[in-house]
């Protein structure tokens, strides 16, 4: 593994926006990334493995729930500051990213803003120092884009309920301790359940033989006649507008994260072209090489500007859906051609895990589907300004 010399591109001087914590948040994790991810991650992308040993690290830089409450063993931190770590992590790897982003949007979250002071109190501590590991289960087999169609379900039995179903394509499923699986209820009204690892006819088998997201583990939840306590179901939101409350929180560090793979592929790309020489001269002196770096830089710029108006807006609890979905949208899919057109400026060494670019990629092809595909999130769009459902 090459030693990590990423130099963050800042062309329109956002520092000057950040406060000096936001600063010392992001440099935090900026430098564990190089510490502890960039030095494994080509490894453990090679091997389809999740390295647990950065666990304790991510909870060190406050990457599991930022903005939680510190008397639940958050950082209390605000939304720049979530996107900022969720930024740097990303950089590092997407996979370890979404580790990160599921404990803290689809878990704690939740939890959080959804659930009794109890559960509150026994589960976010031990979600913020890693000791317990989360999942969360919307999508399932036959039900990806539309959630509302689920059939996971679950029946009262008096003192317990009964669930049964099984959910697809989640993250940190092999390993975790605790799950929030939304399902319906006998009326047919979406809730959400906290499943515990251990609980009879819970089972998290994991999905192999993936070219995306190596470096982290995916799996299933599967539920055969589960009995869970009825203490564990999440009383303060139902309805699909409970689990689409957590994917906001979550698109939202896709949209700051998507910026650190891409940063990283334009820094790697503009590095190597100052250093390859063709012709006589580096081919960063050639006018198509300069083309594409400019055109990257550009687009990494308003990237960051949408994502930090966003940030505020979250911060003043203004911020809408349909704005999260923009920011997802387009942030995305300007990481994903930036690394494409990167992997072009390095030739041959652009497909190999000398450098960081194909992984990246690799990678990017599942964040630009997760948390709602690229088209759904136009349609989104497409229904804000227009009033008009096209989903239907």
């Amino acid at each position: 593994m090459k030693p990590d010399l990423f130099e963050a591109p800042d062309y329109y001087n956002l520092d000057d926006l950040l406060t000096e914590e936001h600063k010392l948040i992001r440099d935090a994790a900026r430098a564990w990334v190089k510490r502890d991810v960039s030095p494994i991650i080509e490894e453990a992308a090679q091997e389809a493995k999740f390295p647990k040993s950065i666990i304790p690290g991510l909870a060190e830089i406050g990457a599991f729930g930022p903005y939680i409450p510190e008397e639940y063993g958050g950082a209390g931190l605000d939304q720049i500051s979530y996107g900022l770590i969720m930024q740097e992590i990303e950089r590092g790897d997407s996979g370890v990213r979404s580790t990160a982003s599921v404990q803290s949007s689809l878990v704690m979250y939740p939890i959080y803003k959804y659930g009794t002071e109890e559960q509150r109190k026994k589960y976010l501590p031990k979600l913020a120092s890693g000791e317990f590991m989360g999942s969360f289960g919307l999508t399932e087999p036959d039900h990806g884009s539309n959630p509302s169609g689920m059939v996971t379900n679950f029946k009262d039995k008096g003192d317990h309920y009964l669930l049964n179903g099984a959910k697809l394509w989640i993250s940190n499923s092999p390993f975790c301790d605790v799950a929030v699986v939304w399902a319906k209820n006998e009326e047919g009204r979406i809730h959400g359940l906290i499943v515990e690892r251990g609980m009879e006819g819970f089972s998290t088998p994991e999905t192999h033989n993936k070219w995306s997201l190596r470096a982290s583990a995916t799996g299933e939840l599967i539920f055969q006649d589960v009995k869970v306590p009825k203490e564990n179901l999440l009383p303060n939101k139902s309805g699909l507008g409970a689990p689409l409350g957590c994917l906001d929180s979550a698109r939202y560090g896709i949209a700051w994260g998507a910026i650190g793979a891409a940063m990283d592929c334009y820094d790697t790309a503009l590095r190597y072209a100052k250093e390859r020489i063709q012709f006589g001269k580096p081919i960063a002196a050639f006018q198509l090489q300069q083309k594409k770096l400019a055109e990257m830089i550009t687009e990494i710029t308003k990237a960051q500007l949408l994502a930090f108006r966003l940030g505020q807006l979250k911060n003043e609890d203004r911020a809408t859906s349909a704005q999260i979905s923009m920011a997802k949208r387009n942030n995305v899919d300007m990481a994903i051609k930036i690394a494409r057109e990167a992997r072009q400026m390095l030739g041959g060494m652009g497909i190999t895990g000398e450098y960081s670019i194909m992984r990246h990629m690799m990678n990017l092809e599942s964040v630009i589907t997760y948390e709602g595909t690229h088209d759904i999130h136009l349609l989104i769009t497409g229904l804000d300004i227009t009033g008009e459902n096209a989903f239907k």
